[in-house]
C-alpha cells in the first residue's frame, strides 16, 4: 500500500511536521518535505534528524502563500498532509494580515491544487483554538466555533475553505483538529517549553501568563499517529476529527507537575506581557475524542494523568540536554 504513495508534508520543518516526517519515513513512506524557503538553506528541525532519515527526504523549499510553488510541490504526490501555518497567538494581535495570507490563502492554494491534480487525500490541520472557551465539556466536533484571536479566526476560515472544496468539488479533504500538542522540539512560545526552559536554565522563579486556564495536552507521538490514522482512513473524508487526550489540566498544575519531575521548588510570577486580552483568553479546553476512536481507530497512548506525566518526562529529558537547550533563549519571551 505504501509503495505507490508519495506524501507531501507542508510545514515539515516545524515542530509537529518534523516529527510526522520522521515517523512517515521510518514506516517506509516516500515523503516530500515542503519547507519554508530561506537564504540560509535551513531545513528547520529536519536538520536535527538522523542521517538515514535525511537521506530519504525529498525536500522542496517554497512558500505556502505562493500558488504556483504549492502546485509544483504537489506534482507527483498522492497525499498531502498540510501543516504549514502561522500559529503564535500574540503575533497575530499585531500582524493579522500575515495570518490571513498564510493560513487562509495557503489553505486555498493547497485545496485548489489538489482539485486540479487529482490528489487522493488532503489532511488539513485545524486547532482546538477554533472552539474558544468551552461552552460545554468535553468538547466534541459539534461545539460552536469562536474566533477569540486573529489566529483562531483565520484557522476557522481555513477549515471552512478546505471543507468547501469537499462539498463543492468532492475534493477528498479531512480535517484533523489536534488539541494542545507538546513534546521535544516545540517552540519556546508554548507554555510547556517555557516552563521547562526557565527551570533548566537555573531559575526557580519563572514568569508565566495566566495559570488558571485549562488545556488538553496531547503528546506529539499521539498527534503524529493521529495524522497517519486520518490519512489512512477512507471514512475520514469530509470529516472533522478531534485528536486529544480527553484529560483537562490547568497551566498552574502543569507547572507544578513539571517542577516535581525536575525536583525544584517553584515560584510563579505573572508577566503582564504574557497575558492575553480578557475576551481573547481561552479559559477551558477539554477534548472529546470518541469520534477519533470510533471512526479511525485512534486513541492516545499518553492519555490521562499518568500518560501526561510520561510525556512530560520525555519532553524534559530532551529539553534538559545541553545541546538542545542551547537552541532556546530561555530568558526572552518568545511571542
Amino acid at each position: 500500500m505504501k509503495s505507490n504513495r508519495k506524501i507531501l508534508v507542508t510545514g515539515a520543518d516545524g515542530f509537529i511536521g518534523s516529527h510526522l516526517t520522521e515517523e512517515l519515513i521510518k514506516r517506509g513512506y516516500d515523503v516530500r518535505a515542503f519547507v519554508y524557503y530561506n537564504s540560509f538553506n535551513s531545513l528547520g528541525w529536519l536538520d536535527s534528524l538522523p542521517g538515514d532519515i535525511k537521506r530519504n527526504l525529498d525536500v522542496f523549499a517554497g512558500d505556502i502563500r505562493d500558488p504556483y510553488g504549492v502546485k509544483e510541490a504537489m506534482k507527483g504526490c498522492t497525499h498531502v498532509l498540510s501543516l504549514a501555518a502561522l500559529i503564535a497567538i500574540p503575533y497575530s494581535y499585531h500582524s493579522p494580515d500575515t495570518y490571513v495570507d498564510t493560513n487562509i490563502k495557503g489553505t486555498l492554494n493547497i485545496v485548489q491544487a489538489a482539485r486540479e491534480l487529482g490528489i487522493e487525500k488532503v489532511v488539513h490541520t485545524s486547532t482546538s483554538e477554533v472552539y474558544g472557551t468551552a461552552q460545554y465539556v468535553p468538547i466534541d466536533e459539534n461545539h460552536p466555533l469562536q474566533g477569540q484571536s486573529p489566529y483562531s479566526a483565520t484557522k476557522i476560515a481555513a477549515d471552512q475553505m478546505a471543507l468547501s472544496f469537499y462539498k463543492s468539488f468532492d475534493t477528498p479533504v479531512s480535517i484533523i483538529r489536534p488539541f494542545n500538542t507538546y513534546g521535544p522540539r516545540q517552540s519556546a512560545r508554548a507554555v510547556i517549553p517555557t516552563i521547562i526552559g526557565q527551570i533548566a536554565s537555573g531559575t526557580t522563579t519563572i514568569k508565566l501568563g495566566s495559570i488558571t486556564p485549562t488545556r488538553d495536552f496531547n503528546f506529539v507521538k499521539d498527534t503524529v499517529n493521529g495524522f497517519i490514522s486520518v490519512m489512512n482512513s477512507e471514512s475520514s473524508v469530509g470529516e472533522v476529527i478531534n485528536i486529544g487526550s480527553n484529560f483537562e489540566v490547568s497551566i498552574g498544575e502543569t507547572a507544578e507537575t513539571i517542577a516535581n519531575i525536575m525536583n525544584v521548588d517553584l515560584k510563579i510570577e505573572t508577566d503582564e506581557q504574557r497575558l492575553r486580552p480578557d475576551k481573547s483568553e481561552v479559559e477551558r479546553l477539554w477534548a472529546d475524542n470518541q469520534k477519533a476512536k470510533q471512526l479511525i481507530g485512534w486513541e492516545p497512548s499518553y492519555g490521562g494523568k499518568e500518560g501526561f506525566k510520561r510525556g512530560l518526562e520525555e519532553t524534559i529529558e530532551w529539553f534538559t540536554n545541553p545541546v538542545n537547550l542551547a537552541s532556546y533563549k530561555t530568558d526572552v519571551y518568545n511571542k
